[in-house]
């Protein structure tokens, strides 16, 4: 059993990949692909059996790129992970704060981590994942360099790249999570647990009729709701929104279906279980 996502080994997204099927237990392997595109190709040609794709983080907003990528493929969003974004500074051992200049990680994780950054008066240093900067600067430090340099990543990275943790939980805001989504080539077994259904949909330019639409999801509880470009059209949009309900409750299969009659373009993304509770 395989889980693809996005990074190297040690980024949030193994995190969510190591949680995102809890029923196979312990009998699953990660891999890591460089762009969220590779990880769909993965599930899609079989190399593995589910991926995730960040969708949302709790202070940075929207992650476009994955979100549009769900409109684009045939797979099925089967479940959800929440991860607790939690970032660790991290240097060589023996590498003291004192003697720290620069620090590398994704530019999200720098933006969260500013007044760290400040307080000691560090460089950043955009990277490509929080994970992979933590790799990189081990494997200068195998090569005799990374004196003075500092990455932020996960508990977990430092500990795959027998780096030192200096300091914990240095974001700048507690409230960090972020939202991953489970895919899959097939649809989920019905369940009785909390779902969500996920949806996109373009409507006509016509004065009126997106609230029209919307109207049609009237009683229902929307936890997200968000317009996109759409690429093959300008100035024409997608919305994705996202229902508190399963797909199967005659309540939200009236709503869906009145959409469906209303929309030049409609896709429902997938119906599955709500994530309960926090991983990381």
């Amino acid at each position: 059993m395989t889980v693809a996502f996005q990074g190297n080994p040690g980024a949030y997204g193994e995190i969510a990949a190591l949680n995102a099927i809890p029923a196979v237990g312990t009998d699953r392997q990660t891999r890591g692909y460089p762009t969220f595109h590779g990880v769909a190709q993965a599930v899609e040609s079989g190399e593995a059996q589910y991926g995730v794709l960040p969708v949302e983080n709790s202070l940075m907003g929207a992650i476009h790129q994955a979100i549009d990528l769900l409109s684009d493929t045939e797979l099925y969003v089967i479940g959800e992970v929440v991860v607790r974004v939690s970032h660790c500074l991290m240097a060589l051992p023996g590498v003291e704060l004192a003697d720290l200049k620069s620090v590398a990680s994704q530019q999200p994780a720098l933006d969260q981590c500013t007044g760290l950054i400040r307080k000691y008066n560090l460089q950043p240093v955009a990277a490509h994942d929080t994970a992979g900067s933590a790799r990189e600067l081990a494997e200068r430090g195998a090569a005799g360099g990374g004196q003075g340099e500092a990455a932020i990543a996960s508990r977990r990275a430092a500990e795959l790249y027998g780096l030192n943790i200096l300091a914990h939980e240095i974001e700048d805001e507690p409230f960090n999570y972020t939202r991953f989504m489970v895919l899959s080539k097939h649809e989920p077994a019905p369940s009785d647990v909390p779902h969500k259904t996920s949806l996109v949909f373009a409507v006509r330019h016509t004065p009126g009729f997106l609230v029209e639409t919307l109207n049609e999801l009237s009683g229902l509880n929307l936890s997200r709701i968000e317009s996109r470009p759409r690429r093959d059209r300008a100035w024409s949009y997608l919305m994705y929104v996202d229902i508190e309900g399963d797909a199967r409750d005659p309540k939200v299969a009236q709503g869906l279906a009145g959409v469906l009659r209303k929309a030049s373009y409609a896709k429902i993304i997938g119906s599955y279980p709500r994530a309960m509770e926090t991983v990381g």
